[in-house]
């Protein structure tokens, strides 16, 4: 990561001590990252007591199988969508009871993209138990760096929701 952005472990800290003071919980669903942003935040002494769980779906059947989203959502906009990550999202909490959550659904690369979703595309959703947000992003570069983008994304929107902020206006 560049040096003028927060690395993954001082946003997943942040994220730990946020948290901690407001006594919640956070849960992921992860596709495209395979569990990179559980793992950022577990990289924190202590974030047993504010990170519930962590799914990771990699598989549209396990989307629906594990998060409950809708089969149909796939064939009618695809994995790397809006209605997926929220569908993700409400899943996870529905699953984990965590208040907080985010998912990712992306294009990782070098291949699978298309016109429509080339590589690097990358969906993220967030939620509170309340209020649902949601942003396609275009990350550049390889497929290791497109998928620390979107970790650190995912974690900052988190951020962003903990301060009652809009993530996806970031």
């Amino acid at each position: 990561m560049n040096a003028e952005f927060p690395s993954l472990t001082q946003l997943a800290a942040r994220l730990g001590e946020m948290l901690s003071a407001s006594g919640a919980q956070v849960t992921t669903a992860e596709s495209c990252t395979g569990g990179g942003i559980a793992e950022a935040i577990t990289r924190i002494a202590g974030s047993s007591a504010w990170f519930e769980a962590g799914f990771v779906t990699y598989s549209n059947q396990q989307k629906s199988r594990q998060l409950g989203v809708p089969e149909g959502l796939f064939a009618t906009v695809g994995a790397v969508s809006r209605d997926v990550v929220e569908a993700m999202v409400r899943g996870a909490q529905a699953q984990s009871e965590a208040r907080y959550a985010t998912a990712v659904s992306g294009v990782a690369g070098p291949g699978g993209g298309s016109a429509d979703k080339p590589v690097g595309t990358v969906w993220i959703a967030w939620g509170d138990g309340k209020q649902l947000f949601s942003r396609r992003f275009q990350f550049p570069g390889s497929r290791d760096d497109v998928r620390a983008q979107t970790v650190a994304a995912a974690l900052s929107g988190l951020l962003r929701l903990l301060e009652q902020e809009n993530p996806s206006a970031g």
